[in-house]
């Protein structure tokens, strides 16, 4: 996997539902090196954190891989890399290759897999459509956020280096599928809910489904 673009967005206020609301997920590609710290990454806007940045959410990454995908469907919107609202835009990431809890070495910094991206309001908002959060879900492949184990900083062109794998968790493909499946693989949660990769809530509420 390889760094193609680095991403960083400037507040920005767009109106939904009638209401003014700030958002971070307007990014656009930087030519300079990016710092990725313990909460997220600096100089990027995070508004709202409850859902975004913090340490499980600190950084977020997206495939090249996809976006002739989302060109497709929506060609007329002024395409740019960061343009998923990611931090990084990654040359082959896999996330059916990802296991939560993997640690890689990317720059000077230690990053971990923690979980996909879970689109909101604003994700909608940005793509103009009432549409597209159920196209995300349905096609798949979310990207993953990352925690930051040692603070550093990456660029263009840096490539991710594996430095441990999880033989007992499950990919993030696999865990994306579980959040919105109507039927809940249980041996799935059973591999995770002691991954202290994943926040301890996020475990807690999976546990109470077993």
């Amino acid at each position: 996997m390889k760094i193609i673009s680095t991403n960083i967005a400037k507040p920005t206020t767009i109106f939904w539902n009638g209401k003014e609301v700030t958002t971070g997920i307007f990014k656009k590609p930087v030519d300079s090196a990016i710092h990725l710290g313990k909460e997220n990454v600096k100089g990027d806007e995070v508004s709202d954190r409850k859902v975004h940045g913090g340490i499980y959410k600190a950084c977020y990454l997206f495939s090249t891989d996809h976006y002739p995908y989302w060109k497709t469907l929506y060609p007329n919107l002024n395409w740019t890399y960061g343009m998923l609202g990611e931090n990084l835009t990654v040359e082959h990431l896999n996330e059916k290759e990802l296991h939560i809890g993997d640690i890689y070495k990317v720059g000077n910094a230690l990053v971990q897999i923690t979980l996909p991206r879970e689109p909101c309001y604003k994700f909608a908002a940005k793509f103009e459509s009432t549409t597209v959060i159920k196209a995300f879900v349905a096609h798949g492949y979310p990207g993953t956020y990352v925690r930051i184990l040692e603070e550093g900083t990456v660029k263009n062109a840096d490539t991710f280096q594996l430095v441990e794998k999880i033989e007992h968790s499950i990919s993030i493909w696999d865990f994306f599928a579980l959040l919105y499946a109507q039927n809940k693989n249980k041996d799935h949660i059973r591999l995770i809910m002691d991954n202290e990769a994943l926040p301890q809530r996020k475990r807690q509420i999976l546990k109470a489904l077993l």
